[in-house]
């Protein structure tokens, strides 16, 4: 059983922006299977299972993401090595897609948050390039929608991440990592 966690910040407001690229995954791909989320406030995300996997949607905001990947570990005791996340790198352009085995947060409050209540960087991400950047804040260009000529752009790289999660779950994150880095 592996933990499938995407990134991003609940409600109608963030629903479109670039911090919600991980959520955007996730909700493709339960959409594309036909899966629909139950919100357990207990665990502090919206949960579905899709065949052997959970996936979730912390309902705690980009950055107290931890404390839901936290619970859902210990409820069905899931262990480090079987958790993938799924979050927007304002360091990679769009269309671009990453795996990584490990590494620090990258200023990324919600990996960040992960890193805190997991107590380690060892685990799988997929990161979702939402680049590059202009010239302002980074929190306020994460915090914004993704412009009308930047969305068929955007539904490549959801269906490319989705390919790419398929993947990675059937061949781990080294093969992962050489067919799609």
């Amino acid at each position: 059983m592996k933990l499938i966690t995407g990134l991003g910040n609940i409600g109608e407001k963030y629903c479109f922006t670039r911090h919600n690229a991980g959520f955007m995954v996730i909700d493709k791909w339960t959409m594309d299977n036909n899966v629909s989320f139950k919100e357990d406030k207990k665990l502090k995300c919206l949960i579905a299972k899709m065949g052997e996997n959970i996936l979730i949607k912390p309902t705690t905001f980009m950055n107290l993401s931890g404390e839901a990947v936290r619970a859902v570990m210990d409820y069905y005791k899931i262990d480090v090595k079987d958790l993938l996340i799924i979050y927007d790198d304002i360091a990679l352009d769009l269309g671009t897609i990453r795996f990584r085995s490990n590494g620090s947060d990258g200023g990324h409050n919600g990996i960040k948050s992960i890193i805190k209540h997991i107590g380690t960087k060892e685990f799988d991400r997929l990161k979702i390039g939402i680049g590059p950047q202009p010239n302002i804040p980074s929190e306020n260009y994460v915090l914004q929608n993704f412009p009308k000529d930047q969305l068929p752009e955007l539904k490549s790289v959801l269906n490319k991440a989705i390919e790419a999660v398929e993947f990675y779950l059937d061949n781990g994150i080294a093969k992962a990592q050489n067919k799609f880095n």
